[in-house]
């Protein structure tokens, strides 16, 4: 089953972008390539089933199973060795990509308290954007009762995208929320 969101780039956004930018080639058109989901578990060192709970949470949010990710370096002031988990990731591409992301727009972002918008500073300057949650909680799947604690996530959405504008272009026509210029976040 596709995407409402995959469905509405092909038919309308491509040719938006297309006209806008005046690619000569379609492959040129920007599109969205994979969105990945970390979550950082400094707390994981001295309490090991923070690392379950996280990683019950996030393949809930994304329907896909998180990889650890493990230190590279050791860091002594934070008792951290080589190889140690420090973290989660998810990588999401094809439909379960565009579902995510349509329930990001459509869902997520709506319920978050006092939401002003997005940052258009979350721009890598190759026209890939991260945005982070301070919660797990604005996700519909998750339920109050079941979580042990708080964790925030960052989100990255890698694009084809070759600068910030036609990145930013292509997220809005998709339906970001980004703030207006010159606002700030509460």
């Amino acid at each position: 089953m596709a995407s409402g969101l995959k469905e509405r780039y092909d038919k309308t956004i491509k040719d938006e972008l297309r006209k806008r930018f005046s690619y000569d080639n379609v492959m040129r058109i920007p599109t969205i390539e994979k969105v990945v989901l970390n979550i950082g578990m400094g707390e994981s060192i001295g309490n090991g089933k923070a690392m379950d709970a996280a990683a019950g949470d996030l393949a809930m949010i994304t329907g896909q199973k998180p990889v650890t990710t493990k230190s590279k370096k050791a860091i002594s002031n934070f008792r951290l060795r080589v190889g140690m988990p420090i973290g989660l990731k998810v990588t999401l591409r094809g439909e379960r990509m565009w579902h995510f992301t349509e329930k990001l727009l459509n869902v997520v972002l709506p319920r978050i308290r006092d939401f002003q918008g997005v940052s258009d500073r979350g721009f890598d300057g190759r026209g890939n954007y991260s945005l982070g949650l301070k919660e797990q909680l604005v996700f519909p799947e998750i339920e109050y009762d079941k979580i042990d604690r708080l964790r925030g996530l960052e989100i990255t959405i890698v694009t084809t995208a070759k600068t910030d504008e036609e990145g930013r272009a292509l997220l809005e026509a998709l339906g970001m929320p980004f703030r207006a210029p010159g606002s700030r976040a509460a």
